[in-house]
């Protein structure tokens, strides 16, 4: 692999494991582990909470007999309408990241019911809503010694190239470019990393079928069916210039981690083949021969 190679990480989302209501079937996590450890990967992040470990100590004994760090954690926050046990609930969740080793928090604007399938609009109140708690998470974050990073994600309050684009005017929060859910949101890659190169702190890898896309952008499909009729696929099979990307975020002087997220939704215990791991192993080789 080329000179980022250490700054390559797994998450468990690519093997079908996602807080999600409803996502689909969970591999053991000592299989998962087990399975990127195998692939060369070094750390990941941590998946749902509970899922690696119920304390911060069982999450390092996990990961240490695989060989893996813990890069980050997805923490979803309602933040258009946060209350204080939601602010408690994250302060819980910042609390075992921390403990357990990491280094980012990938922050979520959730919906109310915690799917991604439908639209979420704010009205400017809710707005006004959204950034007071966006401040107070990240100071919550620093205070833990964590990295605050906002994602913008399908089904969420920031989605659209709209809500990217107020996200930017109306903070200063860190952004996670994912390559997947800010192209099926509507804003390109490339427009991100020239309007706000320097504020991106965090990077999920995905590619794309643009025309399972397409159908999860006019409301044809839900996104969970989207993602199982093949939304994502490995690194290098879909539409998105994932290589020039990279390269980009290379030139730009990015220095943080690209983790390798091509979600999937499982139908039970079996999956098809050798499961998730061969499209994880398609998307290692593709970065390996990015340049």
């Amino acid at each position: 692999m080329t000179g980022f190679a250490e700054r390559v990480g797994g998450a468990p989302i690519s093997w079908g494991v996602c807080e999600a209501p409803g996502w689909g079937h969970e591999l053991p996590a000592d299989r998962v582990l087990a399975e990127m450890s195998g692939l060369g990967l070094r750390a990941t992040e941590l998946g749902p909470t509970g899922y690696l470990g119920e304390t911060p100590a069982d999450v390092r004994a996990n990961l240490d007999r695989n060989g893996l760090t813990l890069i980050g954690g997805f923490l979803p926050v309602p933040m258009h309408v946060c209350t204080a046990d939601d602010l408690a609930e994250a302060a819980a969740a910042m609390d075992t990241l921390a403990a357990a080793g990491a280094e980012v928090v990938v922050l979520a604007a959730r919906s109310t019911d915690g799917s991604y399938d439908h639209k979420v609009h704010l009205t400017d109140a809710e707005w006004h809503t959204l950034f007071a708690a966006l401040e107070t998470l990240q100071r919550m974050a620093a205070e833990r010694g964590l990295r605050s990073s906002l994602h913008p994600h399908v089904g969420t309050a920031v989605e659209s190239r709209e809500a990217v684009l107020r996200v930017l005017d109306g903070s200063d929060v860190p952004i996670c470019l994912d390559t997947g859910h800010l192209l099926i949101g509507g804003m390109q890659p490339a427009e991100l990393l020239e309007l706000a190169a320097a504020r991106i702190s965090h990077v999920h890898l995905k590619d794309v079928n643009l025309a399972v896309a397409a159908t999860v952008q006019d409301g044809t499909r839900a996104y969970i069916d989207g993602v199982r009729a093949g939304l994502y696929t490995p690194l290098g099979a879909g539409d998105v210039d994932v290589a020039g990307i990279v390269s980009a975020l290379e030139a730009a002087g990015y220095s943080g981690w690209y983790v390798l997220e091509q979600d999937c939704a499982l139908a039970g215990p079996s999956p098809a083949g050798e499961g998730p791991v061969g499209d994880v192993r398609t998307s290692v080789k593709f970065l390996s021969e990015v340049s």
